[in-house]
Parts: C-alpha cells; sequence; structure tokens
C-alpha cells in the first residue's frame, strides 16, 4: 500500500495488514516526519504528521520546513539585485544563499561545485542569457530553477518558454514599493523558491515539444468517443507544458483542462500551448461544439460543464458564482463522468486547496479512470494529496509521463 508525506511528498510502500481502522505510524524517510495512517476500507487515511518530531511543521507563509535549510544559487548580471535576493531569500529562515552567479556561464560551473537545490535565474544577461541557460542546466545537471525577471510576467511568452525549457515556477523582480506590499512581494519569493526546492530533480527537464509540424494531414472534424479532463492551480502552467505537448491529436478524444489563473492569463496560454502542441489547443468558450483532437482550456475563474443536444456535446462557459470558492475542476469531472462514465478519464495535477477531489471521485464511480500526478513532482502538492487521503488511486504519475499514459489509454 502507498501512502505519501503531506510535508515532502515522499512516497512509502508500507505492509498492508489487515484491520479496518487501525491507527499505524511509519517514520517519513524524505523529511523525517512521523506519518499517523488510519485504514479503511478503501485506502489508508494520512493523518496530519505529528508536530514535534522530525523537520515537520509549517515555517513563514505556508513553507515547510522540510524547505529548512534549502540551499540557493542567484544568478543575475546585477549586484544590486543579486545582494536584494539574498536578503530578501534568507530573511525567511528557511533559505540559505550558497553562492551568486553574474551569467548563465558562470552559473553554469558552480552548480557541480555547489550543489544547490534550486537556483534563481535572471533572463537578460551577458555571456549566457537565462533561457540559454536552462536548456543547457536542465540536460547537464538539472536543478529546479525560478526565474525572477522583470520579463517573466504571468501571460507572458517568454514566461511560457522558460517553463518549457525546465523552469518550475517564475516571479516578476521585487520592485520599488512600500509597506505591507513589499513585505507582501518578499514573502511570495521566500515561498515560492522553498516550493520550488522540493521539486524533486527527476521530475525537472528541457521538454522538447514538436508543435505543429508543416504539412500535416488535417484530421477529419468528428465529435469525441471520450474525454480526458485535467485540473490544476499553482504549479499547472509547468505541467500542462509537460502534458498537453505530449498528447497525439490522432486520439478520438477530447481533452478539457481547468487551470487556476485569470481568464487573460488563461487565453495567453492557450494560445502558446496551440502554437506548441500537436493537438489543436482552444480557449473553452460557451456553446462550442465538442470535437475529437482538440484541447479545451478554461479558468478556474468559471465553471465548464456540457450540455448534449441529439448525442452531440457542446460546451457551457459560465461565471463561477462562488468566486471565493474553488469548485470548478469538481464541476467539470462530474459533468464529465455523468456524460461519458467509463469513457472518461480524469487526472487531478499539482495545485493548493482540495477542487477534484470529489470530481475525480465520481469518475472513479462511474468506471473511469482516475490518474493523479506524484507529489514528488509537483511544485504544489495539496490537490494531490488530498485525492491520495480520500481515494484509492492506481495511476500515481509523473507529470513527464501522464501524456503517455493518456495516450496509452485509447489503444
Amino acid at each position: 500500500m502507498l501512502i505519501f508525506c503531506e510535508e515532502c511528498g515522499q512516497k512509502l510502500d508500507i505492509f498492508d495488514k489487515d484491520g479496518v481502522g487501525k491507527i499505524e505510524r511509519y517514520k517519513c524517510e524524505g523529511c523525517g516526519e512521523t506519518l499517523t495512517v488510519r485504514k479503511d476500507r478503501q485506502t489508508a487515511s494520512l493523518f496530519s504528521p505529528e508536530r514535534g518530531e522530525g523537520r515537520g511543521g509549517k515555517g513563514p507563509d505556508g513553507a515547510s520546513k522540510a524547505a529548512a535549510g534549502s540551499r540557493v544559487l542567484v544568478v543575475d548580471d546585477s549586484g544590486i539585485i543579486r545582494k536584494a535576493l539574498g536578503r530578501i531569500l534568507e530573511g525567511g529562515n528557511i533559505l540559505k544563499v550558497v553562492g551568486e552567479a553574474v551569467n548563465g556561464e558562470e552559473a553554469l560551473e558552480l552548480i557541480p561545485q555547489l550543489d544547490p537545490d534550486v537556483v534563481t535565474l535572471d533572463i537578460n544577461m551577458p555571456v549566457m542569457d537565462g533561457l540559454t541557460t536552462l536548456k543547457h542546466m536542465m540536460i547537464k545537471s538539472p536543478k529546479p530553477a525560478v526565474m525572477i525577471s522583470t520579463l517573466t510576467l504571468e501571460g507572458a511568452s517568454v514566461t511560457f518558454d522558460a517553463l518549457k525549457y525546465g523552469a518550475v515556477d517564475f516571479i516578476p523582480k521585487p520592485s520599488q514599493l512600500n509597506g505591507k506590499e513589499l513585505e507582501e512581494q518578499k514573502a511570495n519569493i521566500v515561498r515560492k523558491v522553498a516550493l520550488a526546492a522540493r521539486v524533486e530533480t527527476g521530475a525537472i527537464r528541457f521538454l522538447r515539444s514538436g508543435g505543429k509540424a508543416e504539412g500535416d494531414l488535417e484530421l477529419p472534424m468528428r465529435p469525441p468517443e471520450a474525454i480526458f479532463c485535467l485540473g490544476s492551480s499553482e504549479g499547472g502552467y509547468s505541467t500542462l507544458l509537460k502534458i498537453v505537448p505530449g498528447l497525439r491529436p490522432d486520439l478520438p478524444v477530447a481533452v478539457l483542462a481547468v487551470l487556476y489563473a485569470e481568464p487573460t492569463y488563461v487565453d495567453a496560454f492557450a494560445r502558446y500551448l496551440d502554437d506548441h502542441s500537436p493537438m489543436k489547443v482552444r480557449r473553452a468558450k460557451d456553446k462550442q461544439g465538442l470535437l475529437a483532437g482538440y484541447c479545451y482550456l478554461a479558468s478556474g475563474e468559471e465553471y465548464l460543464t456540457m450540455e448534449n443536444r441529439k448525442g452531440r456535446f457542446f460546451l457551457r462557459v459560465t461565471p463561477n458564482p462562488f468566486p471565493g470558492r474553488r469548485g470548478a475542476i469538481n464541476m467539470l469531472m462530474m459533468t464529465v463522468a455523468e456524460a461519458f462514465g467509463e469513457k472518461s478519464a480524469g487526472a487531478v495535477l499539482s495545485g493548493m486547496g482540495e477542487d477534484g477531489v470529489e470530481g475525480l471521485r465520481e469518475i472513479v464511480r462511474q468506471g473511469g479512470i482516475g490518474i493523479v500526478q506524484d507529489p514528488r513532482t509537483c511544485l504544489c502538492k495539496d490537490m494531490v494529496l488530498s485525492v491520495l487521503k480520500s481515494l484509492r488511486i492506481d495511476r500515481i504519475t509523473p507529470d513527464h509521463q501522464i501524456a503517455a499514459v493518456l495516450n496509452g489509454l485509447m489503444k
């Protein structure tokens, strides 16, 4: 039986003894937490780790002490920025700056020597820029990378390029803010870098997505025989970039994906994915007819459902009636389960909160396939750990292998 530590995401394969309702304790080899487990008839229910043992507990701004002492290499051509980032990162008391580099070439020399847990990278640098550095780093010595640049804004093409080349997250450079806004900005930088430091190195890779080749044959327009649905929030950009470009365009399937981001950013991301994916990617629109070979992307600020008109399915996109409550992934998966039953598959991906648990439960109950991203490859593990604590899921898959799993379902 598999359980996952909610602090570090470490997978533990424990001996499945008899005894429904029995409470047992295990020590996580990854972070030293004592994990309390209660067995029920379906799966193991994982309680919160016991505090006061190991390296557990929550640090500033929700960052886990599992990241305490994480080693950071700061790469930026500006000495002022390097010094400012160093103060910010070490000011949270959970990160340690172990080195600085003024360009990508110097960073590539330092990484094997310093063995950092995470690297922060600027985009514009002399000698070797940040994107080129990323490509070389992911091939030679993969490390979690966070882009910190004036160019890495949400929705910007260069930001998506960085994620495609292997970065796990992005942050705009600190600006000249005052008071509360500045403190919030500092806390966000510490939180994101600390989360990135916990992503398993094996999940970091330079993605060589082929995009649309010239002369590709246009496939006939046909209704889907099955539906794949994907749900993600924080860390979702990077995860979807590892999945959607790997899906076969000839699958008799429509893919419906929810990403918790503002609608204007989802618009830009849909266009980027379409340019870099063999499958056609479209922004989900109300009353749009579903077609096989297409991926439809919606914002978490919307409810994406389906309507059956004489055997043909159309999308319904409406504003989320509960803006302060996350439920868009559950809503999508429930409507897919009802309409397609055993010809549906759902994947809960990186993100905060618990959205997706009830929706994936319904897909599995209707005979469909449930998939969960391996938490060790998630930037934020909350959503996937919530599923694993509630459901028996057979397919726990690293992000870079999910596309192959989905492709294999329709052989």
